[in-house]
């Protein structure tokens, strides 16, 4: 049976994953992605990313916020970056999959939403977000500076 699957031509499964080495936690590198990067947004979402030298396949790290002037009690705050953390983790592959490979180095995921929004129209427009990533920045993927 080994050799049937290992023979057998199935596309490779996807690797829904979001590891720690994935998280940007480093102060220097947050205050040079918000210093020199682009954004964009998304209602409830804004982007802001900082293009990589080269297009790469590396996953880019990934910061997630949302604002505690918005939403005041930390178990919303929480529940927030949850559902933002899982939906990315679910669709990150659109950006490592890419033909070519992607532009982004470092990635900030900021919720700008006043009331908590379900799931669906969150991964919906980070899905886009993703996608704008992929057609628009791959031409001014030159380096900032």
């Amino acid at each position: 049976m080994n050799e049937l699957t290992a023979n057998s031509h199935q596309p490779a499964a996807k690797k829904y994953s979001f590891p720690k080495e994935e998280h940007l936690c480093r102060k220097k590198l947050i205050e040079e992605l918000f210093g020199r990067g682009s954004s964009f947004g998304l209602y409830p979402l804004r982007l802001v990313w900082l293009p990589a030298t080269a297009s790469t396949t590396a996953p880019p790290q990934v910061l997630v916020s949302v604002s505690k002037r918005s939403f005041k009690r930390a178990v919303d705050r929480n529940y927030l970056k949850r559902l933002l953390r899982e939906a990315y983790r679910l669709n990150k592959y659109r950006l490592l999959e890419a033909d070519g490979g992607h532009p982004v180095d470092r990635l900030a995921i900021i919720y700008t939403g006043k009331e908590k929004k379900p799931f669906a129209l969150v991964e919906k427009k980070l899905i886009s977000g993703l996608e704008r990533f992929l057609s628009d920045a791959r031409p001014t993927a030159a380096p900032v500076g």
